[in-house]
């Protein structure tokens, strides 16, 4: 299909960009045009102004900062910037070794032209529940770090999805980039279950578990995919998870509720009781990997 008419606008400057979503009462930011161009096709959304975010610089690049969240134990933080391709974030070292949740995630996410053209900040700005990012973003308690016309804001991942397609960036701001919190002694693994190749996930759960001394879990942070209008964490199962001996018995005696309270769809990849069953499955595996890697 042909999407309807638009007005078409290629910022070099985040002030650029700010300024024409303020001239505009119906203005769309394209990144890596993954999630938007489907939608335009097939005239889902029809905005008077798509605003390319392609040739701003600044929005690109990864790099270390300082501080970066409640949990980042004096590991500091890596920021990255929201027009940052996936391909990029699965050839940094960095990302590799000291996020190894969020380049586990992005490494399973479509195929090499979509990771290639596909953007972090892309993914968690549409806010599709389904998408890989958002449960990461959770598990690792990033920030998103959001520009508008009254400068820059710091937005907490847990206070970030509002509901289906909504975040916390207002029609005249931009989420310029996310800062994740380095773990230091942490491990992680990232669990998609899809029916076939590169598909969106039908669940998937993030996990980043520390063990204190080698035979008990001490502390944990679980995310969940496509189990509910937004990326949501399973928190009674963290908690559920401390002084828990990494075997797949007690795992998956704590992992048991990791559904409870949650509300996935249904559709033709698989009805609502058929998501919480995966949950439970995915839950436990994701975190005895994570806890071997710990």
């Amino acid at each position: 299909m042909i999407p309807a008419p638009f007005e078409y606008a290629r910022p070099t400057s985040i002030d650029e960009a700010l300024s024409l979503l303020a001239g505009s009462d119906d203005a769309t930011v394209i990144a890596g045009g993954q999630s938007l161009l489907t939608v335009l096709r097939m005239r889902l959304n029809a905005p008077e102004l798509v605003v390319d975010l392609g040739r701003i610089d600044a929005l690109r690049g990864i790099r270390a900062v300082s501080g970066g969240g409640a949990v980042a134990g004096g590991g500091g933080a890596i920021e990255i910037g929201a027009m940052t391709p996936y391909h990029e974030i699965l050839a940094s070292e960095e990302i590799r070794t000291e996020l190894s949740l969020l380049h586990d995630a992005v490494s399973k996410v479509g195929d090499p032209q979509v990771r290639h053209r596909g953007t972090v900040g892309g993914s968690l700005a549409h806010a599709d529940p389904g998408g890989d990012c958002g449960a990461v973003a959770l598990a690792l308690e990033a920030e998103m770090v959001i520009a508008g016309p009254r400068g820059e804001r710091v937005v907490p991942a847990a206070d970030f999805f509002l509901d289906l397609f909504t975040t916390a960036v207002g029609e005249d701001e931009l989420l310029v980039a996310v800062r994740f919190p380095v773990h230091p002694g942490w491990g992680s693994r990232y669990e998609k279950f899809v029916r076939i190749a590169q598909q969106w996930p039908i669940v998937a759960v993030g996990a980043c578990v520390h063990m204190a001394d080698g035979k008990t879990i001490s502390a944990a942070r679980i995310g969940l995919t496509n189990m509910g209008p937004t990326p949501l964490r399973a928190r009674a199962v963290e908690e559920a998870l401390v002084g828990v001996a990494p075997t797949a018995e007690a795992v998956g005696a704590a992992c048991a509720a990791v559904a409870d309270g949650t509300s996935p769809p249904s559709d033709l990849n698989g009805d609502a009781d058929y998501r919480r069953h995966l949950a439970t499955v995915l839950a436990r595996r994701a975190v005895l990997a994570a806890a071997r890697a710990a």
